[in-house]
């Protein structure tokens, strides 16, 4: 097949699941066009049968805000004229479902049968499908696109619910993770760059948005650290880390906490972690959790959105309420201070993550969704 996605560049779970899956594609022969404005988080350079394609956004005097919609529903048509694109794959709604259905009526007459499938990954849901603006025109894009998933039955439900769209076309396929890249004891010479050797190591991955709630974290931190020698690692950058930084200056967490900012590499970190900490308002899926528990990483995460159908509380992590500061830290507490405990379900969250979403076995519903999407 020939193939164009389309994603968002930048660190977070989309642009992760759609790299990733284009160079697991372009590995089992399909011909991969990934566009984008920016060469995406993770994208395997160099890999045969995978070709990047940057949309060039113009700066014309007359736009206020540059039209990143139509510069990429142009590149999509200049793409699929030139490598006959049998399907579209947008991640996100907006633009990007969007710009694939003006795409593909600009090709009507030279390529009428290229199908649009669209990937919801939560915020094009909880928060910009909500704003009235927006509302009808993710709705439109869901409509008119050929088939569409959700990376969980959460968001599923979610989608039809706040929309009123048709279930039909709707269905639910989770995201994967590479077991063979995320692998418990890998880089043990990394856990030295996190913290010392007689510290617990708690990890944090994420864009530092609000929704993450890092101010919790850090709250709930010092209660740990209050009763074990612990350190917390942050990894990532984002809007509110400014904040995390006086509030962990304000608790006197200086010496306890570090901040390691953006690391590609993460596979590398995850393993020298002795927990996972993720205390979201809301996470559709909760990528980086599923990382962790390749990783043989037990999570402490808050039971939202579709994280629950990720980490098994009392099996592969524990499930604390949104907001709840000390049930955090005396779950956080109740692993650390058990390390048969915590290498049990290191262990279960391992075999979760290889048994149910392996990037071997989730990869083949992605090739029949694209040929049951291509039948009609």
């Amino acid at each position: 097949m020939n193939i164009g996605i389309l994603c968002y560049p930048t660190h977070g779970g989309s642009g992760v699941v759609a790299s990733e899956l284009g160079a697991a594609l372009a590995e089992r022969g399909h011909n991969v066009h990934v566009i984008s404005y920016a060469l995406p988080f993770r994208f395997q350079s160099y890999r045969s049968n995978l070709t990047y394609h940057e949309v060039e956004v113009s700066a014309y005097p007359l736009f206020k805000y540059p039209p990143y919609d139509l510069a990429m529903a142009g590149t999509i048509m200049e793409v699929a004229e030139a490598y006959g694109l049998d399907l579209l794959h947008a991640h996100y709604a907006i633009p990007h479902a969007i710009s694939g259905i003006l795409a593909r009526e600009m090709l009507r007459n030279g390529n009428p049968e290229m199908k649009l499938v669209t990937t919801l990954h939560g915020t094009d849901i909880t928060i910009i499908g909500q704003q009235r603006v927006y509302k009808k025109v993710t709705s439109f894009g869901i409509a008119r696109s050929d088939r569409v998933t959700c990376v969980s039955n959460e968001l599923r439900s979610r989608t039809l619910g706040l929309l009123e769209c048709d279930a039909d076309h709707v269905e639910v396929l989770p995201n994967f993770i590479d077991v063979r890249r995320f692998v418990p004891g890998c880089c043990p010479d990394k856990r030295r760059q996190l913290g010392r050797p007689d510290e617990k190591i708690i990890l944090h991955v994420s864009n530092f948005r609000e929704v993450k709630r890092p101010r919790d974290m850090i709250q709930a931190f010092a209660r740990v650290a209050g009763k074990v020698n612990a350190r917390l690692a942050l990894v990532g950058d984002g809007p509110e880390l400014t904040a995390c930084k006086e509030l962990v200056e304000k608790l006197g967490l200086r010496r306890q906490v570090s901040f390691i900012g953006t690391y590609d590499a993460i596979w590398e970190l995850m393993p020298q972690a002795d927990l996972f900490y993720l205390p979201s308002e809301y996470e559709s899926f909760g990528l980086s959790a599923l990382e962790a528990m390749a990783c043989g990483v037990p999570v402490v995460a808050s039971h939202t959105g579709g994280l629950p159908e990720v980490v098994t509380s009392g099996q592969t992590g524990i499930l604390v309420p949104v907001g709840d500061i000390q049930v955090h830290a005396d779950a956080m507490l109740e692993l650390l201070c058990d390390d048969h405990r915590r290498r049990a379900y290191g262990a279960a969250a391992r075999e979760a993550a290889v048994s149910r979403f392996a990037l071997e076995k989730i990869l083949p519903l992605w090739e029949s969704l694209y040929e049951r999407t291509l039948k009609g």
